[in-house]
């Protein structure tokens, strides 16, 4: 079908504009949530953890439903059903009289937002297998300039007052549902599709391939101590540039855009270079020895200009997934890698629907006894916690040189 190389690029809207309707409100968050609650900044930040959470456990759950729905009933018509729902009730949210309306708004972003199932999917559907490898990666693209974008368009529209974002969120998806309908023809043929059950699409499942990889369990349990700490910066960095440095909604948008540039230069131009050449094990300990030190470092400034220079330096843990992966991948083999890369997204969303409300409390629990860097430092041990197990037990157990690695 040759229509289908058509929906390539509608599906990569979609991952951006999810990503960029993630990112757009976090500037006017700490301001919304204090209007709508008649609440301090203190307050606000714990409210904020609970609805981080709540988001990150609807994409937890929905993520799975989405992905069998769009296996039963084909890409389209639920890549258009979520992208309705994400307008829909974005526009809903820039009304919201109270805080439960925003926080049920929330929840309904999170499961409207769980595309990357269903867009992965296309992706597959289109792209030959020898060329899959690189088409994902166009998915992680759009997610980072979705990072960068997001951030900064929420902090431009700040100054309309603390719903013009989520507006801006829902005409955003609004118009990349109507495109699709117009325009993104189906990628699933129907002699491929199989039957919806309940029981397929739950979540346990999800860490069995893990278990089967016996050497691998202490650089996922590393890796998710990594992923715990990376959360810090979605969940607190606005409610903590807020309180530290009394950033404007604009400052801390034009902060965010900063740090996801600076990562996806990162990502696009120094980490694939250096770990061809140093590998991946060296690579992991620099990338976890860096975002020890930023955080550290981040818990101690004591002016805004120092989180700009701080974060280069944060940057070099764009290692760290590169690596984790590429190990992990010699790990387990080539008969696995569907398998485990499915896995490591479940670990990665336990740890979203975790570190979000642990990082907001302890922010919160600084504020009160003085210490306004405290979810930093908590970030900074849990990443050097990582670093401990990839050094004592992940390296002795990994040949420098690529190559196949036994299961112990």
């Amino acid at each position: 079908m040759p229509s289908t190389s058509r929906a390539m690029p509608i599906v990569l809207a979609a991952v951006l504009i999810d990503t960029i309707g993630f990112g757009i409100v976090m500037p006017v968050f700490p301001t919304l949530l204090r209007h709508l609650g008649h609440i301090d900044l203190e307050a606000a930040t714990r409210v904020a953890g609970y609805m981080l959470v709540a988001f990150a456990l609807a994409q937890f759950v929905a993520g799975p439903v989405l992905g069998n729905f769009s296996d039963r009933y084909g890409r389209r018509p639920v890549l258009i059903a979520s992208m309705l729902a994400f307008g829909i009730d974005y526009a809903l949210m820039a009304v919201a009289p109270t805080l439960a309306w925003l926080f049920v708004g929330r929840i309904v972003a999170g499961i409207a937002g769980a595309v990357y199932g269903p867009a992965g999917s296309v992706i597959a559907d289109v792209t030959p297998p020898e060329r899959r490898s690189a088409a994902f990666g166009y998915i992680s693209a759009a997610f980072g300039i979705g990072f960068v974008i997001g951030p900064a368009i929420g902090g431009l529209l700040a100054g309309f007052g603390p719903r013009a974002p989520f507006i801006a969120a829902a005409l955003l998806a609004l118009g990349n549902a109507a495109v699709m309908a117009v325009a993104m023809p189906e990628t699933h043929a129907r002699e491929n599709r199989r039957a919806f059950h309940w029981r397929d699409a739950h979540i346990v499942g999800a860490f069995k391939p893990l278990f089967a990889i016996r050497i691998a369990a202490p650089l996922i349990a590393a890796c998710f101590f990594y992923q715990l700490s990376h959360m810090v910066y979605p969940a607190t960095w606005a409610f903590w540039a807020t309180i530290r440095f009394q950033w404007s909604p604009s400052a801390i948008g034009w902060s965010l855009a900063y740090i996801g540039l600076v990562m996806a230069v990162m990502q696009a131009a120094v980490v694939g270079p250096v770990i061809a050449r140093i590998g991946d094990r060296r690579a992991l300990v620099i990338g976890l020895a860096a975002d020890a030190l930023g955080f550290v470092l981040f818990a101690f400034i004591a002016a805004g200009w120092q989180a700009y220079a701080i974060m280069p330096i944060a940057a070099l843990s764009g290692f760290v997934g590169p690596a984790v992966n590429g190990l992990l991948s010699r790990m387990a083999g080539p008969e696995r890698q569907g398998a485990l890369q499915g896995g490591m997204g479940s670990l990665n969303s336990v740890a979203t629907i975790i570190s979000p409300l642990l990082m907001t409390q302890v922010l919160a629990a600084g504020v009160t006894h003085g210490f306004v860097g405290a979810a930093f430092l908590l970030a900074a041990g849990l990443a050097f916690l990582a670093l401990i197990i990839v050094v004592w037990k992940v390296l002795d157990r990994v040949p420098a040189a690529p190559g196949t690695i036994a299961e112990a």
